[in-house]
């Protein structure tokens, strides 16, 4: 794997940081407590979608191998989804994407669980 997914994934750690202080500086006075949770579940997850490819990222460096690039663009794809669907309801958009948010839950899943079956084949 290239450097171009470390750089990823520390990126999106770093806006996840970003949203959340935005979130409990710019947005406290503007959102009501509902839409407020909804945007620190996006910053969260997005954190967690950061970790995990920069981990895929670090656990890819001994063997490497296409399974790591699943892992790290299904977590990617997945934090897009999640985070940015659920950051966008928080804002206010319509309801629908809702229905979508779940695809970026379940993409964020078979980002986890196909970098285990990638340290299996290690």
């Amino acid at each position: 794997m290239t450097g171009a997914w470390l750089a990823a994934g520390a990126l999106l750690c770093a806006i996840s940081i970003l949203a959340g202080a935005f979130g409990a500086h710019g947005l406290r006075e503007r959102l009501d407590a509902d839409a407020l949770a909804l945007w620190e579940t996006a910053a969260r997850y997005l954190m967690y979608g950061g970790l995990g490819i920069l981990l895929v990222t670090v656990a890819s460096r001994p063997a490497g191998g296409r399974l790591y690039v699943v892992a790290a663009a299904s977590l990617l794809a997945g934090v897009v989804v999640f985070s940015g669907t659920v950051a966008i309801l928080a804002l206010g958009g319509p309801r629908w994407l809702g229905a979508v948010t779940p695809l970026g839950g379940l993409l964020m899943i078979a980002g986890f669980v196909v970098l285990g079956l990638a340290a299996l084949r290690f």
